[in-house]
């Protein structure tokens, strides 16, 4: 019966006629090989194997199998989840395992049976109430799942009364850490039994509502917030919006120079225009397409990988602005690295390495990239192209050629080119600044922070296992015992420890803050900090601040810096911030801009189209601080989102008076929406504090 699938032909119509529907336990059973295979085959995710308790379930119609659906335990930390629970991390731990995870749910893509998915759904977890407990013994109460937006909506969740709690935050777990790769999914949450919730209320989260409240610094990170006033105070009106296409226009112009003909001139301003658009695939031909003709494919494609046109005057350009907009003497430089997939062998630097974006080891070129954030902005500043030992090898170097690769070009690690990168900036142009910041790729490079600027300070993340000595130990050789050798390796003292075993030291005291006022309120962290020397080489390096964050929903972070022993603590907090933007420049320009949609192989098309996307990133951002609104204490700050600036923007480009006129309206909407659920969310955190 098993062969059912090998005639593929649609079968469509409703759900009354296709019943009764057989639900198939088949784990340890021949017919799980059925269930592998089908999952394997259609379901976007694939399937390897699942590791831990899981419990498999396959649908038939007589006997022909139309759907796949299984279950996992819950997912370890999930921000949106925890957030809405309301616990802490010890509840959390101790409540898990009443809570599973919907991991695969597949129906064969020639059944069209309208309202099949969620009646699947509903069905599954009546079965799961009773399967769940008899085979592993805790009883679920709570049922989640996660829905990739860029292939689905989750209508079927909907459909059957899930709750749509909000998307991760882009992490992935690496071994025994959390890395950001930028694949934000969905969250869906069912309560089976309100029981959770009062298990919940034995272990609740009470943070203390007397904090001292760090600095909140605007940086484009402004509370939400609405009055009949707030165009009339921020300058936004039809007019305003209607002029920022010339505002584009004069902004393109401080690049002109960059290009020896008008005709790369115009290629050069199509092509941003078209990252500007709101076409849903921002490569060559889509914006060709969009602004010219079919002739025109063929000359952008020329335009990013072959013609004269002078990027680094370009970059040097665009890095003066950046300089001009947001320069801080308080300031960081953030180095990290973003990673993107691709398919193929011949694109310059592709190669089978862990993939940020991903979350895993999958075929993609990896970037270095530096940015800028300081009180008056942040943005992109420069970036690098990874090119991996193996392409130095005969093999890969013969694709040099085709890549476009300089026959110069030296292997750098990715700590080296991030250092290139920031020499290169700092020599160039009048930065203020007064922090370097890394995350842990970087920062356990101590190599790399030797080779940073020695007038600045690091903040820089590193691993949890790290090693550290709480005081300068005192070397000597042990004492001979028995008849052996004598030791003639010096042993320090006091041993060195990681830094993870200093976050579960009670003797060191958590202090709770407020890092920053996010877009649902404050944004609480615990943390603790307390100046250790430095594991390094195996002797003891330099003494540093070890500076420790856990966050609401658990998670904590690890970070060394070379401050002096007298700073202020306030100024530390302030830092830990500063990382932060480099990660929402990767989102914005990946979500909005096309970073990632880019399909050229060569190595100058990749430094070029990253290039153009810092540019259209940069005049959002000063679209972003033309409409501002002054605060109670007289600062402004910007009232847009990144979203609703090129609503804007779009609708400006169109010079069309009604689609300007709706794009106000769109825009006045959106900020009543966003106000009204910061002050619900607001209201419930204070709830949760009383």
């Amino acid at each position: 019966m098993y062969d059912y699938w090998t005639n593929q032909q649609p079968i469509v119509g409703k759900l009354r006629d296709f019943q009764p529907l057989s639900f198939v336990l088949v784990n340890g059973t021949e017919d799980e090989s059925v269930w592998n295979h089908m999952v394997r085959t259609w379901h976007y995710l694939g399937y390897d194997k699942m590791i831990g308790p899981r419990i498999k379930y396959l649908v038939l119609f007589k006997d022909m199998p139309i759907a796949a659906i299984s279950f996992h335990r819950a997912s370890l930390k999930i921000g949106v989840r925890d957030s809405y629970l309301g616990w802490g991390e010890t509840g959390r731990l101790n409540l898990l395992n009443h809570i599973v995870n919907n991991n695969r749910f597949l129906i064969l893509p020639w059944i069209r049976i309208k309202n099949l998915a969620s009646h699947i759904l509903s069905q599954s977890l009546r079965l799961l109430q009773c399967d769940w407990p008899r085979i592993y013994g805790d009883q679920p109460y709570a049922v989640e799942t996660f829905v990739d937006f860029t292939c689905y909506q989750g209508t079927c969740y909907k459909a059957a009364n899930w709750r749509y709690l909000g998307e991760t935050r882009g992490f992935g777990k690496v071994g025994k850490t959390f890395v950001y790769h930028g694949n934000r999914k969905g969250v869906f949450f069912y309560l089976i039994n309100r029981k959770l919730l009062q298990l919940i209320s034995q272990y609740p989260l009470r943070p203390n509502p007397n904090l001292e409240r760090v600095r909140v610094w605007d940086m484009m990170l402004s509370t939400p917030d609405w009055s009949p006033d707030l165009f009339t105070e921020a300058g936004l009106n039809e007019q305003s919006v209607a002029d920022l296409g010339s505002a584009l226009s004069e902004y393109l112009n401080r690049y002109s120079s960059c290009f020896s003909r008008s005709d790369q001139q115009q290629n050069g301003e199509t092509y941003i225009k078209g990252l500007l658009s709101d076409l849903d695939r921002k490569s060559i031909e889509p914006i060709a397409l969009r602004y010219e003709d079919e002739k025109v494919v063929r000359t952008l494609q020329l335009f990013l990988k072959d013609a004269p046109w002078d990027d680094q005057q370009m970059k040097r350009t665009y890095q003066s602005r950046v300089c001009t907009i947001a320069n801080d003497p308080n300031g960081m430089i953030t180095i990290d690295g973003s990673d993107f997939g691709k398919k193929g062998t011949k694109s310059a630097g592709v190669w089978r390495q862990y993939c940020g974006s991903k979350g895993k080891v999958e075929n993609c070129q990896a970037g270095v990239f530096i940015g800028y954030s300081g009180i008056g902005g942040y943005g992109l500043l420069d970036a690098r192209l990874y090119l991996p030992e193996a392409w130095f090898d005969g093999e890969r170097k013969a694709y040099w050629s085709s890549c476009g690769i300089p026959e110069t070009t030296e292997f750098r690690t990715k700590p080296q080119l991030a250092l290139e990168m920031i020499q290169e900036s700092v020599k160039h142009h009048a930065f203020q600044f007064k922090w370097i910041g890394c995350d842990g790729a970087f920062g356990c490079d101590a190599e790399f922070r030797k080779g940073l600027p020695e007038s600045v300070l690091f903040f820089a993340d590193i691993h949890s296992n790290q090693r550290v000595f709480r005081e300068r130990p005192n070397w000597a050789l042990p004492e001979r015992k028995g008849r052996g050798k004598p030791p003639t390796k010096l042993v320090p003292s006091v041993p060195a420890v990681p830094v993870s075993s200093l976050a579960q030291d009670e003797s060191l005291p958590w202090e709770e803050i407020v890092l920053m006022e996010g877009s649902k309120g404050p944004v609480r962290t615990l943390v603790k900090y307390c100046r250790v020397i430095e594991l390094q080489d195996g002797k003891d390096g330099e003494e540093l601040w070890l500076y420790i964050r856990k966050y609401e929903d658990g998670r904590i972070k690890y970070a060394v810096c070379n401050a002096p022993e007298d700073i202020d603590v306030r100024e530390l907090h302030h830092a830990a911030t500063l990382r932060w933007p480099i990660e929402q420049s990767f989102q914005e320009c990946k979500s909005f801009l096309g970073m990632a949609h880019y399909e050229t192989r060569s190595y100058i098309g990749w430094h070029r189209h990253m290039l153009l996307v810092m540019v259209a990133h940069l005049f959002v951002l000063e679209v972003r601080k033309q409409f501002q609104k002054k605060n109670e204490n007289g600062d402004s700050h910007s009232i847009l989102t990144m979203r609703q600036a090129l609503i804007l923007i779009i609708a400006a480009l169109t010079q069309d008076p009604s689609a300007i006129r709706k794009a106000v309206r769109d825009v006045a909407y959106y900020q009543k929406s966003n106000a009204k659920a910061y002050r619900s969310h607001r209201k419930k955190r204070h709830k949760s504090t009383a």
